[in-house]
C-alpha cells in the first residue's frame, strides 16, 4: 500500500485524496483548519464549476449536492458604457450542459468527513519547511495542494509562465439572498466596464440554501477598486450595491432587496496572477510536488479556479495509478505537471487576455455575438474547456475566418 501526504484541504487535494483512497493508498491529508472552522468561516471563492469539471466530481461519487445546487444554465455578456449608466451591448446564450456553484464552507466539511470515513489520516497541523521535512521522510511521495501561505513562496516563479508582476484587479465578493432571478433561464450576467473593471454574479448553495455570488473585478486605481476602508459586512454590501448603482445599474434593480447570507459572506483582497515551477527540492534532498492553485494561480475573472483544480486532481490521479509501484521520481512529477498544463496553459492565456486592454479581434467576436447565436454559444461553451478560444481569439485573421464560417453556418441552416 504506497503512503502519500497531502498538504491542503480544498477542492485539488481532497479530490485526490478521496480518489486515491478508494483505489487502495493510504492517504493523509494535512490542514491548518477544522472542518468545523472552515463551515463557520468566511466565504473563500466564488467557485462556479462547469461540466467537465463537475463530471470528475460525479466519477469520484462525490457530487452530494447535485439535487439541491441550483443550476447556472447560461451566460450572459453585457459590455457598459460608465459614463452613461448604459448598455452598449448585450447577448446570452445557453450551456450545453449546466454548471453549478457550492461554497467551499459546505463542500468541504463533508469531504473531509468523507475523507475519514474512507480510511483517510485528517491532520489539523499548520505545515511550514520544517514539517515538509519530516513528512518527506515518512511518506513515499509529498503534495503541495494549498494556494496560500508562505510555503507555497517557496515553488520557483515561472517566468516564462507568468507575465504580471503585481494584482491585475481589487476583488471582492458578497453572497447575498433576495436577488431577482435571471429569465427566461438561470446564468452567470457578466458585465464589463471599460476603464472602471468588470462585475458577475450568479446562482450558488451555501450555508443557509441557495444564494447569489457577487463578484467585484476593479482595475487597479480606478473606482471599483474601493474596498480599502470597509470594515464590517454591511459596510461591504452597502459598497457592492453602490457600485452597482454607478456602473451597472440594470443590475442594481436586481437587488432591491438582498440581503447578506451571513456575516462570513463577503472577501476583499488581491493577488498577483503567477505559475510556479511544479518540484519544490528540500534542504533534505526530497521532492514535494506542487498541484492546482500551488502552481497555477488565475484571476477568477473567467472562473476557472475551482475547474482547474477538479481538472488537476483528475490528471494526478491517473498518472498516481499509471505509475503503479515505480518511484514519484522529480521527471515523474515534471512530466505529470506538463500534461496538467497542457490544459491549464490554454487556461491562463485566455485568463491573461481578459486582464488586459482587449485586443480588436476579442471585441469583434463579442460583438459578433451579439448578433450571432453560434457565435454566442461558441464564447459560453468554451467556459467548460478554454482550449476551444484557440486559435481565433488570440489571431485577427483566425477570427475573422472564424465569424465567416459561423455565418456560413447560419445560412445554411
Amino acid at each position: 500500500m504506497r503512503k502519500i501526504a497531502i498538504v491542503g484541504a480544498g477542492q485539488a487535494g481532497l479530490q485526490l485524496g478521496l480518489g486515491l483512497l478508494e483505489k487502495g493508498y493510504q492517504v493523509s491529508m494535512y490542514t491548518n483548519r477544522t472542518a468545523e472552522q472552515v463551515q463557520n468561516g468566511k466565504v473563500m471563492s466564488s467557485q462556479c464549476m462547469f461540466h467537465n469539471a463537475l463530471q470528475t466530481e460525479r466519477d469520484l461519487a462525490l457530487d452530494y449536492w447535485e439535487e439541491q445546487c441550483p443550476a447556472v444554465e447560461g451566460i450572459s455578456v453585457t459590455i457598459a458604457n460608465p459614463e452613461q449608466k448604459s448598455k452598449v451591448l448585450s447577448w446570452s446564450a445557453r450551456l450545453h450542459r449546466y454548471a453549478q456553484s457550492v461554497d467551499q464552507r459546505v463542500k468541504m466539511p463533508v469531504w473531509m468527513q468523507e475523507f475519514e470515513r474512507r480510511g483517510g489520516k485528517l491532520v489539523i497541523q499548520d505545515v511550514g519547511l520544517a514539517e515538509l521535512e519530516q513528512l518527506s521522510e515518512q511518506y513515499e511521495m509529498v503534495l503541495l495542494a494549498a494556494g496560500k501561505g508562505e510555503i507555497v513562496n517557496q515553488f520557483s516563479r515561472d517566468e516564462s509562465r507568468s507575465p504580471f508582476t503585481s494584482p491585475q484587479r481589487a476583488l471582492a465578493l458578497t453572497y447575498v439572498k433576495g436577488m431577482t432571478a435571471m429569465s427566461p433561464y438561470s446564468r452567470v450576467a457578466f458585465n464589463i466596464i471599460p476603464g472602471v473593471g468588470e462585475y458577475f454574479c450568479f446562482p450558488a448553495l451555501t450555508v443557509n440554501g441557495p444564494c447569489e455570488i457577487m463578484v467585484f473585478e476593479g482595475i487597479p486605481n480606478g473606482p471599483m477598486d474601493c474596498w480599502q476602508d470597509v470594515k464590517t459586512p454591511e459596510q461591504h454590501l452597502a459598497k457592492s450595491l453602490e457600485i452597482l448603482e454607478t456602473f451597472v445599474p440594470w443590475e442594481a434593480d436586481r437587488c432591491r432587496n438582498v440581503e447578506l447570507t451571513d456575516d462570513g459572506g463577503c472577501l476583499a483582497g488581491r493577488f498577483t496572477p503567477t505559475v510556479r515551477k511544479p518540484v519544490l527540492t528540500l534542504a533534505n534532498g526530497k521532492k514535494v510536488f506542487g498541484m492546482a492553485d500551488a502552481l497555477v494561480v488565475n484571476d477568477p475573472i473567467t472562473g476557472q479556479g475551482s475547474n482547474n483544480a477538479a481538472k488537476c486532481s483528475k490528471v494526478y490521479f491517473e498518472a498516481i495509478l499509471s505509475r503503479g509501484n515505480q518511484a514519484f521520481d522529480e521527471q515523474w512529477m515534471n512530466d505529470t505537471f506538463e500534461k496538467y498544463w497542457s490544459y491549464a496553459g490554454a487556461v491562463v492565456e485566455w485568463t491573461n487576455s481578459m486582464l488586459r486592454p482587449p485586443e480588436p479581434q476579442m471585441l469583434e467576436a463579442i460583438g459578433a455575438a451579439a448578433g450571432n447565436q453560434q457565435i454566442a454559444s461558441k464564447i459560453v461553451n468554451n467556459f467548460d474547456d478554454p482550449r476551444g478560444f484557440k486559435p481565433w481569439w488570440f489571431d485577427e485573421k483566425a477570427c475573422q475566418e472564424f465569424i465567416v464560417s459561423k455565418q456560413i453556418f447560419n445560412q445554411v441552416a
